[in-house]
């Protein structure tokens, strides 16, 4: 081996190896990986923002969150062929800088693709046949990893869609009570007319529990942020946002026997806010998010329904400490995954040319 097939072999392990970290950080590890080194997480990302630019040109609603729905699933497969191709190119190298050691000799970088994709995919036409002792391990290795690969893969896709699954289930329970689009205020007013105090405990119960096992998968495998609810008009952002919404109302505007729960709740909800933004580089930008017409509103909205509200202006500095602790980064998450808009939470208005702008990163 010359100087340059020796380079060649480092470029290859190189190639192979950064693959088969991003597998690991991707698929393996249970916890938030960083970005740095790893094809996946640039490559979801810029999709994403090319995606979303085109779906957001799309008129016709359906349509746009048809376009929009899709694009998790295809990122999935896209991975897997990102990885299988990234694992062919390094071990391609590698065969071509020791081709002497193979049988008939390897001429072409063409070959040694051919020789990689034989070894990786377990096919074994035999017209290529490793002779080296190192070439041979490698052969064998490379084959080892091929399988692992779709081994992994397989599993991981189960384990995407459980966790996608379970959190919708939670998406559409709560719809019934918070409404499609969601909203903290709507949740409240039917929890009241609807006497269901006793059960409302119970929900921001389940609502920490929901947010706890949202901010652990979704951290562990970021895909999941992607996807989308298969129910019009719902999001699990959104399903957020409303939770939060009503969480701080019963905190700063009630003297409810929920208050405690509630403030489990808000700090669940925030932590996941701002662990998510953190990790999707969404900025917080410290603001309400609301005018206080829009709280004045919601205030007489709550009384109407039963609550013991106390707004004003010393309800609302309370409202307000309370909900600029996740509003600003929870509204640029909602722009960022381009949900549908709803009270209080993400772009209100009709999903227009102007989102295109918004630069999340």
């Amino acid at each position: 081996m010359n100087s340059f097939d020796w380079i060649l072999l480092i470029v290859g392990v190189t190639i192979v190896c950064l693959m088969l970290y991003d597998v690991f950080a991707s698929v393996v590890l249970p916890r938030m990986a960083g970005s740095t080194l790893r094809l996946s997480v640039g490559m979801v990302r810029q999709t994403w923002y090319a995606w979303r630019t085109f779906a957001l040109r799309i008129q016709d609603a359906d349509k746009r969150e048809d376009f929009l729905g899709r694009f998790a699933p295809a990122m999935l497969v896209g991975l897997l062929v990102a990885w299988l191709v990234g694992l062919l190119l390094g071990y391609g190298v590698i065969f071509y800088a020791l081709r002497v050691h193979v049988n008939p000799q390897i001429h072409t970088f063409g070959d040694a693709i051919y020789f990689a994709g034989a070894s990786v995919l377990t096919i074994g036409y035999g017209d290529f046949v490793a002779t080296g002792f190192f070439t041979r391990m490698l052969a064998l290795g490379s084959a080892a990893t091929g399988l692992s690969l779709f081994a992994l893969i397989i599993s991981f896709i189960f384990s995407i869609f459980a966790s996608f699954q379970k959190r919708e289930v939670f998406v559409v329970m709560m719809g019934g009570r918070a409404g499609a689009p969601p909203s903290g205020v709507t949740l409240l007013e039917t929890m009241s007319k609807n006497n269901l105090s006793d059960d409302f405990s119970k929900s921001l119960r389940e609502a920490e529990e929901w947010s706890a096992t949202v901010l652990e998968s979704h951290l562990a495998y970021p895909i999941l942020a992607y996807f989308r609810s298969s129910h019009d008009d719902e999001s699990w952002i959104g399903t957020l946002g409303a939770l939060l919404d009503a969480a701080t109302m019963i905190i700063t505007l009630t003297d409810s026997p929920l208050v405690g729960q509630a403030t489990l709740m808000h700090m669940a909800g925030t932590h996941l806010v701002r662990d998510m933004a953190h990790y999707f580089r969404i900025s917080e930008t410290g603001e309400i998010g609301i005018e206080r017409q829009e709280f004045d509103q919601a205030c007489a909205t709550l009384r109407d329904a039963g609550w013991n509200v106390t707004g004003g202006d010393e309800g609302w500095e309370r409202f307000s400490r309370y909900r600029v602790k996740y509003a600003g980064a929870l509204n640029r998450m909602a722009r960022f995954w381009a949900i549908p808009p709803s009270r209080w939470i993400g772009d209100r208005s009709e999903i227009g040319a102007h989102a295109l702008h918004l630069d999340a990163r």
